[in-house]
């Protein structure tokens, strides 16, 4: 077992899709925006406390910018709390066979037993991308502009370096 890191986002999206797909959340969803979420380290999209944004732009700033933020706020508008969404993922991870795996955030960020196997992601992965291919144009996206509540807009470039590079070769990763 390991810590999986930003991989940990793979389950904060199937989760978050399939609540869309449910019909539990919209895309066009106002999500508040947590003192919580606004104070995530790391890879983050500063969402500023007390503002709003729309499931659409947090699904975005996950799948594409990797952001710690928004996973939490996505995971609070989910979950009602962090800590439940996290037992959910949790639920969700031992229904589809993930048996090695334990979360204890949906962002990834260290903490102590946050851990799981290669072979556990893959079957987390294959859930994501077999039953919702939407996520993979959002995940194979190379760079796109997000827009606050307050105007301020923000140029996400994808984290993935398999998708960064083919642009500097002139390949469409698309």
């Amino acid at each position: 077992q390991k810590s999986p890191a930003s991989m940990t986002k793979i389950m904060t999206m199937l989760l978050t899709v399939e609540a869309i797909e449910s019909g539990k959340i919209s895309l066009e969803d106002e999500v508040n925006i947590s003192a919580n979420a606004s104070k995530m380290g790391g890879s983050q999209v500063y969402l500023e406390e007390n503002s709003t944004a729309t499931v659409e732009m947090l699904l975005k700033s996950i799948a594409i910018g990797s952001a710690n933020d928004a996973s939490v706020a996505v995971a609070e508008k989910i979950g009602g709390t962090e800590s439940n969404f996290v037992n959910m993922m949790n639920k969700r991870a031992k229904e589809l066979g993930a048996e090695n795996t334990t979360f204890k955030n949906p962002h990834g960020l260290d903490e102590d037993g946050h851990l799981t196997t290669a072979r556990d992601l893959a079957i987390i992965a294959r859930e994501l991308i077999t039953k919702h291919e939407e996520i993979l144009k959002l995940t194979s996206t190379y760079e796109t502009t997000i827009t606050h509540a307050n105007g301020k807009s923000l140029w996400l470039v994808n984290t993935n370096k398999l998708i960064n590079w083919a642009p500097l070769y002139g390949i469409d990763a698309n």
